[in-house]
């Protein structure tokens, strides 16, 4: 039997593993480099920045798409994005990667494809997300090994960038739109005390198949909080959790915008202190606040592409009765 070296299991890593994401190359990066300094116990904060810079290196000057799922965003690249647009520092942005930029590639970077076989300890040990205990299998390589090695990932990374960029239509327009958002946008917060006033200009009734609402109610963004980054009222609706997890974060249909529109209008009639919101948000005017919706919707669609969701199977629009009667308060 053949005997494979440390670098052929490295290199196994790179080449073969399923790599729907960049993850795994801004990680081997970040431990090549550490590991030509010699370094063998890494600590969580060091191991965050060094991966961070590896992607505000990668994207600051021609930026491509880093995962494979059409028209969506790593949350690297969304971590280096904030940072650039000032939401964030760098101190913070550290942070946010040793909170959630490793929770899948740490533990799973030891495989080969779907292979389970060097899993583990191999090149490095994990210290209870504290720090990583570097191995001689990733130390002891040569100088030219090192070359190499960093030539491979940086390679492989550029092959998936560019595969990537296949699956993507217009992915520098979407982007400049997501910029957009993210500068007006804000950290989610609870939702749930909106159930009580959407309930009422909703029929209590599920904003995605019309039935009547029980069980857990959810409260969703008909447009995807992933792009939109707020949790305006005009953008809320309550849906069964089954609905709202169908939908997840795909574009709706037409139809849903037109009732979104009926519905806010159904607010814009009240005296609820909300209204303003919705004014200063869409525009003055029913006019205006349809304009400004479907606007957003169309950059939704240029955002996310061709993922449509229309709704379960058995619902239909034309025979919502609350949709109806929207529509036909709204007309008369």
């Amino acid at each position: 039997m053949n005997k494979f070296t440390n670098e052929d299991y490295l290199k196994g890593i790179i080449l073969f593993g399923l790599n729907a994401a960049t993850y795994k190359m801004g990680l081997g990066k970040t431990l090549l480099e550490f590991a030509k300094e010699g370094k063998n116990e890494v600590h969580w904060g060091e191991l965050s920045e060094a991966y961070l810079n590896q992607y505000i290196a990668r994207l600051t000057n021609n930026p491509m798409p880093q995962q494979n799922i059409a028209n969506r965003q790593t949350k690297m690249e969304r971590f280096v994005k904030e940072l650039q647009l000032g939401k964030y520092n760098h101190a913070q942005t550290v942070k946010r990667v040793a909170d959630e930029g490793f929770i899948d590639v740490v533990p799973r970077f030891q495989t080969i494809g779907t292979s389970k076989s060097i899993i583990g300890d191999y090149f490095y040990e994990i210290h209870d997300k504290e720090r990583l205990v570097l191995k001689d299998s990733l130390l002891d390589f040569t100088t030219e090994q090192f070359k190499t090695l960093d030539e491979e990932m940086e390679a492989r990374w550029g092959l998936l960038e560019g595969a990537f960029m296949i699956n993507q239509s217009n992915f520098h327009l979407a982007n400049d739109i997501r910029d957009i958002y993210l500068e007006e946008g804000y950290e989610r917060k609870s939702l749930t005390s909106n159930i009580p006033f959407l309930s009422g200009y909703q029929g209590n009734t599920c904003f995605y198949c019309g039935e009547p609402l029980s069980g857990t109610t959810h409260v969703d963004h008909v447009l995807p909080r992933q792009v939109i980054n707020h949790d305006e009222i005009w953008n809320l609706v309550l849906s069964h959790k089954d609905c709202n997890l169908l939908k997840s974060d795909k574009v709706v249909g037409e139809h849903f915008i037109i009732k979104l529109i009926h519905r806010n209008e159904n607010i814009m009639g009240s005296n609820h202190p909300w209204k303003k919101k919705i004014a200063d948000a869409l525009g003055s005017t029913p006019r205006k606040r349809s304009a400004s919706l479907n606007k957003h919707y169309d950059n939704i669609k240029t955002v996310l592409g061709k993922n449509y969701w229309g709704g379960s199977e058995n619902y239909n629009p034309a025979t919502d009765p609350f949709f109806r009667k929207l529509i036909t308060a709204l007309n008369n």
